[in-house]
């Protein structure tokens, strides 16, 4: 069985796991998590940089720092994970789901600004499979509106907006280290702080609401509960295995890179004869190698190939369902149409995708596919 995904060890994780535990603290903000942060600040230009335990938590301190308030509308892409809106709805904002665009999953940039009204507060653009929106027609309406950008780079180590990386273009910005991305530490995630006013009470709701940071430093004297927060802080355990994941994140790029254009080259002439189409990079984004999918042309060609893998003891999984759709929100949704969206869910298929997958693994994947339509497939 080929699976679709496979967590990397990529050397040195247990070691630096036993040294975090020899250290006599595991407990959060030790020196594994100081020593990731200081990485991504240095190597990517990043102004201030806190890991989380997640994502998720990652955007639920976005929510905070944003002070939304019941009433404000934050614009979100419909095919996303659940966890770009709901960090959201849980402070009690109304989510105003947008479209995808027609040659990419990510966010329709050209129809935010008929989304925009007197409520809203924040853009959560989503850089889908590690490809940047167009962020400079996104801060351009920003600075029109007064708005919040918060760039869900989940997806996107490592990848760029015209030289510039993302998560470093946002007022705010969050990463994922889940064990199916790039990088990875299990479950984790970072929280990047690129506009100077969020980031002390950053470091306030990442300690529990509390002053312990200014504490510690002696900058005040009592120790005490100041703001909202929650405890969003990994372990040290979390934060060492993470940490040999970037040391050697040139490797890992390196070779996921080559996995993509791998499939691509494989499959290119295929998708053509087929009509099916292949991931697009636009000349402003890099492609980081995090995802190869294909678009089928509809539902039950997609289901057709799946079954057709999975014969062949290949697993490929569809993505999100349209959120605009979800059991939980399509009653608040206010009833347009995202003919985009749910084209995507219905059509996009992601093939496995893991450091330690084989050229021999690639070929053999897409030797399936290709085979598909001489068997009178639909």
């Amino acid at each position: 069985m080929i699976p679709f995904n496979k967590p990397l060890l990529s050397g040195r994780e247990v070691e630096y796991i036993i040294d975090a535990v020899r250290s006599g603290k595991i407990s959060g903000n030790g020196i594994f998590t100081q020593k990731c942060q200081a990485f991504f600040e240095n190597k990517y230009g990043l102004k201030k940089c806190l890991l989380t335990t997640s994502c998720t938590d990652a955007l639920e301190m976005c929510a905070m720092l944003a002070d939304l308030k019941s009433g404000d509308e934050v614009i979100v892409p419909s095919f996303a994970y659940v966890s770009t809106a709901l960090a959201f709805v849980r402070q009690g904002a109304k989510i105003v789901f947008a479209d995808s665009r027609k040659d990419h999953p990510g966010i329709d940039e050209d129809k935010i600004e008929l989304l925009i009204s007197p409520a809203t507060k924040a853009i959560v653009p989503v850089h889908y499979a590690g490809v940047s929106c167009d962020m400079d027609k996104i801060m351009a309406l920003s600075k029109k509106y007064n708005l919040i950008v918060i760039e869900d780079a989940a997806q996107s180590v490592d990848s760029y907006y015209k030289s510039r990386p993302l998560g470093s273009i946002g007022h705010l910005a969050t990463f994922s280290f889940h064990e199916t991305k790039n990088i990875i530490s299990g479950e984790g995630g970072l929280l990047v702080i690129n506009d100077d006013q969020y980031i002390n009470r950053s470091k306030i709701i990442w300690e529990k609401g509390t002053n312990r940071a200014e504490f510690l430093k002696g900058e005040v004297d009592k120790y005490e509960w100041v703001d909202i927060g929650s405890s969003f802080l990994p372990s040290e355990i979390t934060s060492a295995y993470l940490w040999a994941q970037l040391e050697s994140i040139d490797q890992i790029q390196e070779k996921r890179k080559h996995i993509w254009n791998l499939y691509y080259t494989e499959l290119i002439d295929w998708a053509e004869k087929n009509t099916i189409k292949l991931p697009e990079i636009p000349s402003y984004a890099t492609n980081n190698g995090h995802m190869f999918y294909i678009v089928c042309n509809d539902h039950d060609q997609r289901l057709y190939l799946t079954e057709k893998l999975k014969k062949s003891d290949i697993l490929a999984v569809f993505h999100y369902q349209s959120l605009h759709k979800s059991k939980y929100y399509k009653d608040k949704h206010d009833g347009r149409p995202l003919p985009f969206s749910d084209y995507y869910s219905d059509c996009l298929l992601r093939l496995p995708f893991y450091f330690e997958l084989e050229d021999s693994d690639v070929k053999r994947i897409c030797s399936v596919l290709k085979s598909v339509f001489n068997d009178n497939g639909k």
